[in-house]
């Protein structure tokens, strides 16, 4: 953990470990029906990957285009059948799946139209064996996006969350990150979602963006507030390579010390103002409110459990070996790897990914608990790889203590404090492995 990833508080958003960038070509294109085969499949995650939207937000690094030409999604959606049918051919050989978690993000699933969406969800259902009305489904949307038509196909197959990316409902915040958007239309939407009675709303919205203030950041807070949504979740903003705003600003990089300080200072006012307001603190990033039902399946730990990743974009993991396709941002190499996508007829074999070590899978298993309010219970981790956090990786764990990031290395439940949970995106990254940091910084941008 260098002196720079504990001094600055942005380095990287921890969504998965190892990060995308550090995955490769296999040279072997291991089979699936080979890699799976010694995996527990009685508890996974489905993950639906729709690589569309509409627009094209300023901030935006996930693997989307903007709009399709005729035709585009329906073969996406033949493509993503053809996948289905090779995944569960190739795992059902053992035992039968068991999915304990469902959701389709992207891009913006709800970019298919609602006949498409049924579609998708009889990919989930039919194809892969996914009881959708029976374990949580998670689904993200926009607010153009967010049709009375779609909403109600989403809600009669069983979607128990929908999410919206609405970022600020301050309009020249929302152009200001390249979010062309009316707050009118994103009460509207909220308002079509509500009608639906979908258990779970949750709003995204960001900080950071130029121009946005303390108070106008709590009048986008009490906005979203104003719908109760079941859950928040509060995004810094980043500038990331090859996205709008990394071209707006001429691909400026480097340490800002003033927005880091802005950003910090917006997170503890937003943190704290839901804190006031009855919400409960899940990780950096999310807020729940106490009365909202629970979304995670009981019996599934992303820590721990697999996933199957269906669709370019998405991720697949088993304990030896996370995979997917191939990964860009720029809109021409984004393209290429959609038509090469449905194009392809053999999808048995891995062909992008990183190979797990057991040392990695303790990296991941720490990163993924210590990053969540809740912490880490160590007789957890000890009953799981048979040492304990300070056996292999006390000197990290130490340092973070020291730092007043941790409430203490040596206890029996590893916990971050308040100010280690507001700089985790320095906390994640400075537990990445060599391995991993090496992968990364050799990644070739596309």
């Amino acid at each position: 953990m260098t002196t720079a990833q504990l001094t600055s508080p942005y380095q990287h958003y921890v969504y998965a470990y190892p990060h995308k960038t550090a995955y490769r070509r296999l040279p072997d294109r291991p089979e699936l029906r080979s890699l799976w085969a010694a995996q527990d499949k009685s508890a996974l995650a489905l993950y639906l990957h729709i690589p569309f939207c509409e627009v094209r937000c300023g901030f935006c690094n996930l693997f989307t285009r903007i709009g399709a030409p005729d035709g585009l999604t329906g073969a996406y959606l033949d493509a993503l059948q053809r996948q289905a049918d090779a995944v569960r051919e190739a795992l059902c050989d053992s035992e039968p799946l068991r999915f304990a978690t469902a959701a389709f993000g992207g891009g913006t699933p709800t970019f298919l139209t609602a006949a498409e969406l049924e579609r998708l969800c009889d990919i989930a259902e039919q194809g892969m064996g996914a009881d959708l009305r029976a374990i949580p489904l998670s689904v993200e949307a926009s607010p153009a996006t967010a049709t009375a038509d779609r909403l109600s196909v989403l809600a009669e197959r069983g979607t128990t969350r929908l999410s919206l990316g609405i970022q600020s409902f301050i309009d020249s915040e929302a152009r200001a990150a390249v979010r062309p958007q009316r707050r009118a239309d994103v009460e509207a939407a909220l308002a079509r979602i509500r009608d639906t009675a979908i258990p779970v709303l949750n709003i995204d919205l960001i900080y950071g963006i130029d121009g946005q203030t303390e108070q106008t950041w709590l009048r986008s807070l009490d906005a979203a507030l104003a719908w109760q949504p079941e859950e928040l979740y509060l995004y810094p903003l980043y500038v990331r390579p090859l996205t709008g705003l990394d071209r707006h600003r001429a691909g400026a990089q480097g340490p800002d010390a003033a927005w880091d300080a802005q950003r910090l200072h917006l997170y503890r006012a937003g943190r704290d103002h839901l804190l006031a307001h009855g919400y409960t603190q899940q990780s950096m990033r999310m807020f729940r409110r106490a009365d909202a039902p629970q979304q995670g399946a009981e019996d599934y730990a992303c820590q721990s459990d697999g996933m199957i990743g269906l669709g370019c974009g998405a991720r697949s993991y088993t304990s030896d070996l996370h995979y997917s396709f191939d990964y860009a941002v720029g809109m021409h190499e984004v393209r290429g790897i959609i038509d090469d996508y449905v194009a392809t007829t053999d999808f048995a074999r891995a062909e992008v990914g990183y190979r797990m070590d057991p040392h990695e899978a303790r990296r991941r298993h720490l990163l993924q608990s210590l990053l969540q309010a809740e912490g880490l219970p160590v007789d957890d981790y000890q009953a799981r790889f048979g040492t304990t956090p300070l056996d292999d990786f006390g000197t990290e764990l130490h340092r973070l203590a020291d730092r007043g990031w941790l409430a203490e290395a040596a206890s029996a439940h590893l916990r971050l404090t308040p100010e280690g949970l507001a700089h985790s995106d320095a906390v994640g990254p400075g537990l990445f492995s060599p391995a991993v940091q090496a992968a990364m910084a050799a990644y070739e941008r596309k």
